[in-house]
């Protein structure tokens, strides 16, 4: 029986997990999401087009691979019938690749308000969300008050819904969004008839007996490490798990069937949002990496927070995933740096760490920065490592040795032929 292999982000999100979905995507049957929602932003280029995927999974572009959006996954109707539309209109046939679980939970107009109103009553505290509504529909999966894709088979599916959505209208109370819900609920059900085109799976069987009967999967992760709700940077997380284990609950897998697990990093660090980041570079060198890496949200288009590589979150990360090889994105980035800095480790109260503490956000964190010879040279038409600069080689040998985990591909611009695997 076959094992799933997982792919997933080591850091706070945006590290370039679509494409390298996109890269291996020849090498399964089934690629799969297993969290997340419409939050997610992966951003796929080839054949001089830029493709952002939301919610469905990234190997939609390749023939021959069925993609599955798992029961940890929160749909938006309105936003995946967008991004289908899209998919359509240059010629992929998304209907015959895609298979939605009937266990996802659906992301209401509602839901979508009620984000907004909570963050507005933060104030100066606010998490940074995507207001995509991904938190108050968990809320209610947890709560079990949630509607699911299956439920759209129901004969008192409207029902259901009503009995949702005046339950969030007590919530809201005198909060002004009578506009915001006459705008988004037509809409709203013209998307879920759209969808009834659909096959809807109970995902844990199909995914099962696919490994049975020797098929290869892949799971894809949505955000980052760093974000988890259990491990990440809490409160400033997203509302799943988007560790390795939420493959396990959010596909049915089995955590003895879980096989290869891919972590993607980039070569220096980002955050959107809220949120402690020691790495943080406030001044003319994070500007100066924002710009060269474009690093603004797929999702959200804000500006990323930047700043240089973090060890003790990468180490932490990988412990908590149990990542077997590392992708590295985006290292043409750095191309233009005589000198580049990796954070060592973590200086609290006179203390060092070499790992993630609890809690962060309320401590003094000073990063201890080692200092490396940068490359100083286009990598971006790099196909074969044996031409690689030097200094190059000697950072990836010396993140490997501080790791303790192989780098297997090396990301040397965005299209999907800029790509280089090592042996």
């Amino acid at each position: 029986m076959k094992k799933v292999d997982v792919l997933l982000g080591l850091q706070w999100g945006d590290e370039g997990k679509g494409k390298i979905v996109d890269v291996v995507t020849p090498k399964y049957d089934i690629i799969a999401r297993f969290q997340g929602g419409p939050n997610a932003g992966h951003t796929l280029i080839f054949d001089n087009q830029k493709y952002v995927l939301h919610t469905i999974p990234s190997g939609i572009f390749r023939d021959n691979t069925i993609n599955v959006i798992g029961n940890g996954v929160v749909i938006d109707p309105i936003i995946i019938r967008e991004e289908i539309e899209k998919l359509e209109a240059v010629g992929v046939d998304v209907v015959s690749k895609l298979l939605i679980s009937k266990k996802a939970h659906l992301i209401l107009p509602t839901h979508k308000i009620l984000d907004k109103y909570s963050e507005e009553q933060k104030g100066k505290k606010k998490i940074g969300s995507t207001l995509k509504g991904i938190g108050p529909t968990y809320m209610d999966k947890t709560g079990r008050n949630g509607l699911r894709m299956g439920d759209s088979l129901a004969s008192n599916f409207k029902e259901k819904y009503n009995q949702l959505v005046e339950k969030h209208q007590s919530i809201l109370g005198d909060y002004d969004y009578a506009d915001l819900l006459a705008e988004f609920e037509p809409q709203w059900f013209e998307a879920m008839d759209f969808l009834s085109k659909f096959t809807l799976i109970d995902s844990e069987h199909y995914i099962n007996n696919a490994m049975k009967d020797g098929k290869s999967v892949l799971a894809e992760g949505a955000q980052g490490t760093m974000l988890d709700i259990d491990f990440g940077t809490y409160p400033y997380v997203t509302s799943s798990n988007t560790v390795t284990a939420g493959t396990c609950t959010g596909l049915g897998v089995a955590p003895n069937r879980i096989g290869a697990v891919i972590g993607i990093f980039k070569a220096y660090c980002t955050r959107v949002g809220s949120g402690p980041f020691p790495s943080e570079l406030d001044n003319d060198t994070g500007e100066n990496i924002r710009k060269i890496g474009h690093e603004y949200g797929a999702t959200t288009g804000r500006d990323r927070r930047c700043g240089w590589i973090d060890l003790p979150a990468l180490k932490y990360a990988i412990m908590i995933n149990g990542a077997t090889e590392l992708s590295m994105m985006k290292a043409d980035v750095l191309d233009s740096f005589e000198e580049i800095e990796v954070c060592t480790h973590y200086l609290i109260d006179g203390e060092k760490f070499d790992y993630f503490p609890y809690d962060i956000d309320n401590l003094d964190v000073q990063p201890v920065y080692k200092k490396i010879k940068g490359w100083n040279q286009d990598l971006t038409g790099l196909t074969d490592m044996a031409d690689a600069p030097q200094a190059f080689l000697d950072y990836i040998t010396y993140l490997e040795q501080e790791l303790q985990t192989p780098i297997s591909i090396v990301s040397v611009g965005p299209d999907r032929a800029q790509t280089i695997i090592r042996k």
